[in-house]
């Protein structure tokens, strides 16, 4: 069974090439470091790791506008039980922080 990004359990439609992504998709979309992260597409499966998901001052994410805290989303939490090993937003930032090393 194909693992569901973000976007597709939200239905925001900032992904790229989404209908409300515009000249700037959501972060989370285009965070090619996380790519195949919990079985997702970029940083899809991962969203609570990428801060860029906040946009200045207003929210990419729709639940991120009302509640400010990704341990209440729907998403976050089906993605918490479904995986087995599932990695906190410290050891993701810890991943991305490593792929940027390792390019310099």
């Amino acid at each position: 069974m194909k693992q569901k990004n973000c976007w597709e359990v939200m239905h925001c439609q900032r992904e790229q090439g989404g209908k409300m992504a515009g000249a700037s998709p959501c972060p989370a979309s285009t965070e090619a470091r996380l790519n195949g992260v919990h079985g997702g597409r970029n940083g899809g499966r991962a969203c609570w790791s990428v801060a860029g998901t906040m946009c200045g001052e207003e929210a990419c994410c729709v639940f991120v506008r009302l509640y400010s805290d990704c341990g209440k989303c729907k998403f976050y939490l089906s993605v918490r039980q479904e995986e087995a090993d599932f990695k906190f937003a410290l050891s993701l930032l810890n991943m991305r922080r490593n792929c940027t090393l390792a390019k310099a």
